[in-house]
């Protein structure tokens, strides 16, 4: 039995260990670690996905903590996905939002992951996707994926969850200046958090009024003001998840949105595989006559790109 044999059978079984060691193979982009998510993938489809992002300081880790609290009390498992900032030393994960969830380690019915960006845009790393995955097939019934917090562009994580949290929190200065629309385009739910503080109502107005202005289909996303540190309406919150859920099986759009991702999913990696083989065809041997003539303006770059392309293309029938 080969390694990546032996980690798979310990994962059917529920063994942490082997499912710790299969996002790492995941993450870090080992060919064995594809291998085996492709082994259990017939497993996916049966968790649900809740995002979670919002701009720094609006308690992102502090309101994961609390819905973790939430879906315990219902008997749930849960899975955390913590998106950290990369060390500018390692390139790994700073840890920080296992420290802040350290009170559920002891937990058999929550697993938490921390990943770094390594230097992704968006709020999510690459291989978020894949992890997602494997939580799903290990059996999770909740997944939430804590976005970076770097800023107002994390809209990747609408195309990996089902429910879009974002958070907000007075303070923050104008919402209608600090919310883009892109981000509020993914919004299933919008949370004022920290809603003990001053100037809160004002934020839900402004909320509200933003509301009337936009485009929306169907749903429109309710408005829950938290306070998680005290786990104050974090079961509201909860339930206007679960709302959203009904709605999305009910419409029909659940299904949409899942297929989506998928499409979605197989272009970003098809892109990705590709990309690697451009680099890699352009520091073969026989690229470099090709590079030579476009240097001395011999050849254009159309030509020069265009053999590269075929070249990187022709690779799929060396390496499926």
């Amino acid at each position: 039995m080969t390694r990546q044999e032996e980690l798979v059978a310990r994962f059917r079984t529920g063994d942490r260990a082997a499912l710790a060691r299969l996002i790492s193979w995941v993450e870090n982009g080992q060919p064995a670690g594809m291998r085996a998510l492709s082994e259990v993938y017939q497993l996916t489809g049966n968790a649900y996905v809740v995002g979670i992002t919002g701009p720094p300081g609006a308690g992102k880790s502090t309101l994961t903590n609390a819905l973790i609290r939430g879906y315990r009390a219902r008997g749930k498992t849960v899975a955390v996905v913590a998106i950290d900032p990369s060390s500018v030393l390692t390139g790994g994960a700073t840890l920080g939002d296992r420290i802040r969830m350290i009170e559920n380690f002891d937990d058999p019915g929550v697993y938490i992951r921390s990943m770094a960006t390594r230097g992704e845009m968006g709020g999510l790393s690459l291989a978020v996707g894949a992890v997602v995955h494997l939580l799903d097939a290990y059996g999770f019934d909740i997944i939430l994926i804590e976005t970076v917090g770097v800023g107002q562009d994390e809209v990747d994580v609408g195309e990996l969850a089902d429910t879009t949290l974002l958070l907000q929190v007075p303070g923050l200065g104008d919402a209608i200046q600090t919310i883009k629309a892109g981000v509020l385009e993914i919004a299933d739910v919008l949370v004022v958090n920290k809603a003990d503080l001053a100037g809160a109502n004002d934020l839900v107005r402004d909320l509200r009024m933003m509301l009337r202005l936009g485009d929306h289909g169907a749903w429109v996303a309710p408005i829950v003001e938290t306070v998680a540190t005290e786990q104050r309406n974090t079961d509201t919150l909860i339930e206007k998840i679960e709302q959203h859920a009904a709605f999305l099986a009910e419409t029909g759009e659940g299904r949409s949105r899942r297929d989506r991702r998928d499409r979605r999913e197989i272009a970003r990696l098809a892109r990705r595989w590709l990309a690697a083989q451009v680099d890699s065809v352009l520091l073969e041997p026989e690229t470099q006559g090709l590079l030579a003539s476009l240097f001395a303006r011999s050849t254009d770059p159309l030509t020069v790109a265009t053999a590269v392309a075929q070249r990187s293309a022709g690779r799929y029938q060396r390496e499926p």
